[in-house]
């Protein structure tokens, strides 16, 4: 999967989910919580990339680094799915 498609899916759940639809509030370093989503949102975040892209996001990943903007989800799904490549084909 292309970083550009990642980016879209995850753009597209938090404008459709979060902006209502209101996509120039969005830019890729934008801080997500607090200002995009609240706790609640990062959980429906986190469900939302664990069940599309087929990862498990552990408890201690839950952090600012992965995902305080859209540019740090994108990074740590391409890191979750080339760990999960690399394992399947161990």
């Amino acid at each position: 999967m292309q970083t550009t498609e990642i980016e879209q899916e995850i753009r597209s759940f938090i404008v459709e989910n979060f902006l209502f639809g209101r996509a120039e509030a969005l830019n890729d370093d934008v801080p997500l919580l607090g200002n995009v989503i609240d706790s609640t949102g990062v959980i429906e975040l986190i469900a939302f990339v664990q069940e599309r892209f087929a990862i498990s996001v552990e408890d201690e990943e839950v952090m600012t680094e992965n995902f305080g903007s859209v540019r740090n989800v994108v990074t740590f799904v391409e890191k979750k799915l080339q760990n999960k490549e690399a394992t399947e084909q161990g």
